[in-house]
């Protein structure tokens, strides 16, 4: 039976559940309209935010900082620190360095956090600890080797702001540009980690920021620390901002997005489309048809080429497979070791579900974006 694709954007019939209407638009389409809905853009999101700087400046009186944001060197953190400056607002940036950062993304950092004249708080992990992390991560089979990253970036910024008092925290993620990874493709929590790195790990987790359920939920109630993503209410034009971000700040392009940091780079290049015949491209390049920021032959055009053949790609495999410790005979013994997933480690998946009301009710105090809510407390993955 032939796939089906999307008359709106490239997402096909193997694409996790999904789903099409009578006139051949899928759910996910759907899902983007309704987010384009709660989150407008153009001068009403422009009200919206300047709004919320009013309330961010009304926490943060008395205080050294108003809002805390996670910077990473890539477009979009970056763009946030400019976009904050220009609301008014006294941001403390924070980063979480895992050790794989590209030289690229670190300058950018610095040039961004100077220009704006911002304070910069940096957590670096231990770099054998961390990769140890990863090694126990591409030894369980599964497609998530990067999501210790973003919980430990997580953790971070919860800590942070628990330390200075800060009730607001910015994020980059803009769904008119990246999309969202869907769940039977990506998943992590702070149980997962554990259990991965209990059953192949060789290091103690002694620095790893972990975030298990209850400091989670506590850091959600009682520290209550609004998530914002400015982006959503940002009419955010991708090429216009890097361009403005070169010509301001100095700022330098990495070559594509998500590859800021080179374990991310191997991941998205390389690793989950070579190991799963997964391409994570096709989320973002979809958002940004929906979006009218590509067509769809540009995009097709793009998605046909396939990363991993890269140069770029091959050099960062080499770099991985060093640094890991890995022989050319082991990295492909573990590419080809039967596939896994969260589903086979102990993970609060289904804790989600079970506390779906109360993750509800986080998401409209803006205690946890809506992302998080709608993908994590699904019964059907």
């Amino acid at each position: 039976m032939p796939k089906q694709i999307c008359v709106r954007c490239l997402y096909d019939s193997d694409f996790p559940l999904i789903e099409f209407d009578s006139e051949g638009v899928c759910n996910y389409c759907h899902e983007y309209d309704q987010m384009c809905e709660e989150y407008p853009a153009g001068e009403e999101g422009q009200k919206r935010l300047e709004k919320l700087a009013a309330e961010i400046k009304k926490a943060g009186r008395k205080k050294p900082y108003d809002v805390i944001i996670g910077v990473s060197g890539g477009c979009d953190s970056s763009y946030l620190l400019h976009q904050a400056i220009g609301l008014g607002l006294r941001p403390l940036a924070v980063h979480f360095d895992n050790t794989w950062n590209s030289t690229i993304a670190t300058q950018n950092i610095r040039k961004m956090t100077e220009a704006l004249n911002i304070d910069l708080h940096t957590v670096v992990a231990d770099n054998k600890e961390y990769d140890d992390i990863y090694r126990a991560f591409i030894k369980a089979g599964v497609a998530d080797i990067d999501g210790p990253t973003d919980i430990a970036l997580a953790a971070v910024m919860y800590k942070t702001a628990a330390k200075f008092g800060i009730k607001y925290s910015f994020n980059g993620h803009s769904f008119r540009t990246e999309g969202i990874s869907p769940l039977g493709w990506i998943y992590m929590d702070g149980k997962y980690v554990i259990d991965v790195h209990k059953k192949f790990g060789t290091i103690p987790l002694k620095t790893y920021p972990n975030m298990t359920l209850l400091k989670q939920l506590k850091w959600m109630i009682f520290n209550g620390v609004k998530q914002i993503r400015p982006l959503y209410y940002t009419d955010y034009i991708k090429e216009d901002v890097k361009k403005l971000l070169t010509e301001k700040y100095d700022w330098e392009w990495y070559g594509g997005h998500h590859l800021d940091n080179r374990f991310t780079a191997f991941c998205h290049l390389y690793f989950i489309q070579k190991r799963f015949d997964i391409d994570m491209r096709i989320i973002a390049h979809s958002a940004l048809v929906r979006s009218g920021q590509l067509s769809r032959e540009e995009a097709e055009a793009e998605l046909a080429i396939m990363p991993y053949e890269s140069p770029e790609a091959l050099e960062i495999v080499e770099l991985v497979k060093k640094r890991l410790g890995y022989s050319d005979n082991e990295f492909q013994s573990l590419m080809k070791a039967p596939r896994k997933s969260y589903k086979d480690y102990k993970s609060y998946k289904k804790t989600f579900v079970r506390i779906k009301p109360l993750l509800w009710l986080m998401y409209k105090l803006q205690l946890a974006p809506k992302t998080f809510y709608t993908k994590y407390t699904r019964k059907d993955v």
